[in-house]
């Protein structure tokens, strides 16, 4: 695997692949990787000659500086962990060169209020940040597909629309929620829980599916409802617990009212936040 740092560097290898016809996945990370993580490089590497990920933590999308401060740095083991997945480029830039003096990296485009609800409606400026590095980062490696995970669905659907509006010539690829064997949605976060807090967080996921056998039994408000109560457990905190339409992330009033339905959630679990998601029905669209 080879390390860039700057972004002439990088560009300049990523051209050379191209000149040998091989097509380029990306996979843009914060570090602090896990099998989620993993997950995406390997899908990435089923589908394309060259497979950059990249580490950096963007101050841009953290609302909160205590948040930013604490997130995990492991790049020792990161790097280990991607040399297994057979990851070919890793890009592990400072800040000046994703974010260089003089470089408006300013976004200009119809949000359609994705940026103002769920995870917007309590973290603000999350995603004008998010939407600002992933935009960068793909003017950097110019790939042909992004590689993005269900965990993190309204980031991946804020992105669709980016892509769709900015006329970005990019496969986008969602990766499905990879779990650890109790049901809790694998996270950067999860190595910063309590034991005790831990061993509760398998909770969450419970919720989930049990909203997922009740459909046929009751009304999405009903079961948001349902769901906030059991969700009230010691030490848990829940934000939100939101039944919406799968594209626009809006509520919904009937399950018939869509062909793509999640549910959506986020807990704080003492003074970690979580958040999980589980779709409830899909009707995957015929090309």
């Amino acid at each position: 695997m080879l390390l860039f740092k700057k972004v002439a560097d990088l560009q300049d290898y990523l051209q050379s692949v191209r000149k040998k016809g091989q097509s380029i996945g990306f996979v843009p990370t914060m570090g602090a990787l896990h099998e989620g993580h993993l997950s995406l490089f390997r899908r990435a590497k089923s589908q394309h000659g060259c497979v950059v990920g990249s580490i950096f933590v963007n101050p841009t999308q953290f609302n909160d500086a205590r948040d930013l401060e604490k997130y995990p740095r492991t790049t020792e083991q990161d790097i280990l962990m991607l040399n297994g997945v057979k990851c070919d480029v890793l890009f592990m830039p400072p800040a000046n060169e994703v974010y260089p003096p003089g470089l408006d990296t300013t976004l200009r485009f119809d949000w359609g209020g994705l940026d103002r609800i769920l995870e917007g409606e309590f973290r603000p400026g999350h995603f004008e940040g998010m939407a600002q590095v992933v935009k960068r980062l793909l003017d950097i490696v110019r790939p042909n597909a992004l590689y993005l995970g269900q965990k993190d669905l309204q980031q991946f659907i804020i992105v669709r629309r980016m892509i769709g509006q900015l006329g970005l010539d990019i496969d986008l690829v969602r990766c499905p929620i990879v779990r650890e064997t109790d049901g809790l949605a694998m996270s950067s976060r999860n190595r910063r829980l309590p034991a005790a807090h831990r061993a509760a967080a398998p909770k969450i996921y419970d919720v989930l599916r049990a909203c997922h056998r009740q459909m046929d039994r009751h009304c999405p408000e009903e079961l948001e409802a349902w769901a906030l109560a059991e969700l009230q457990q010691p030490d848990f905190r829940p934000e939100y617990f939101r039944i919406v339409d799968g594209y626009r992330l809006q509520p919904i009033k009937s399950f018939a009212d869509s062909d793509f339905v999640v549910s959506c959630t986020a807990v704080w679990l003492g003074d970690i936040r979580l958040i999980d998601n589980l779709i409830l029905r899909e009707k995957v669209k015929a090309h």
